[in-house]
């Protein structure tokens, strides 16, 4: 299971992928969790020690081992630079959990390729295509850290909606990327739903076919969102439906 999570600020999609990753992890499912989102919140959601996280450098930070890592190419940039082990040393473990914490892409997006740009694409290669752990990727509003060739790594792109009209639009703009860069699937998770109108609103502006579920709002999923960094998730704290989901994008255990 290799996916991939996008959506609109303050859609929850961070605290989907908490949800998902916990399902792996009460499995024992060795996964690597990978946080490359601009907010980097994900390891405080999932409940990690934050003194630690806050030790962890983003990867694209990395100015030494980026230019050791791009050494003897001159003004030319390895492509291909070896990664492996950077997904030793630069991870938070927790159980069968493995976070990395990924940083920003450069200015000209997937593009460019400069030596970070590089650098993080190689990383994710690594992950996606070469190594046998299940993936969590929780990334912004956009896609700027896949490219045509990470995407080959990418069983599913999981969009988080809003039932607002912001949050249909940015879906529908991460569905077009994900197409434009080849993504084999691209699916919709309906979130924070108070009401049947919530349910049919996105019903009436999503390709209904690859809409997997509807979450419905939580007063205990936003009390544990204030409450980031103290735990971790427990099964009690899961979101209604998150199993299913979990289930249908490939789960297993």
């Amino acid at each position: 299971m290799k996916i991939a999570i996008s959506g609109k600020g303050g859609a929850g999609k961070s605290t989907v992928a908490a949800n998902l990753l916990y399902c792996c992890k009460a499995r024992h499912l060795p996964t690597f969790a990978i946080d490359a989102d601009p907010d980097a919140n994900l390891g405080l959601i999932l409940g990690l020690d934050p003194e630690k996280l806050a030790l962890l450098p983003p990867l694209s930070t990395l100015q030494e081992v980026i230019a050791g890592k791009h050494a003897g190419g001159g003004a030319f940039v390895d492509l291909n630079p070896s990664v492996e082990d950077i997904l030793e040393d630069y991870v938070l473990q927790d159980g069968s959990l493995r976070f990395l914490k990924m940083g920003g892409i450069k200015g000209g997006g997937t593009a460019c390729y400069c030596k970070e740009n590089a650098f993080l694409n190689a990383i994710l290669t690594s992950v996606l295509l070469d190594r046998p752990e299940s993936v969590v990727l929780d990334m912004s509003a956009g896609i700027e850290h896949l490219t045509r060739g990470t995407a080959r790594g990418v069983e599913l792109m999981l969009v988080v909606v809003e039932p607002t009209r912001a949050g249909i639009t940015t879906a529908l703009a991460v569905d077009q990327l994900a197409a434009d860069i080849e993504l084999p699937r691209v699916a919709f998770i309906g979130n924070k739903i108070r009401s049947v109108a919530d349910q049919r609103y996105l019903y009436s502006s999503l390709p209904r076919e690859r809409i997997l579920g509807m979450l419905p709002f939580s007063e205990t999923v936003l009390e544990k969102a204030r409450q980031v960094g103290r735990s971790g998730f427990q099964e009690m704290d899961l979101m209604v439906g998150i199993e299913g989901i979990y289930q249908q994008i490939g789960g297993g255990g």
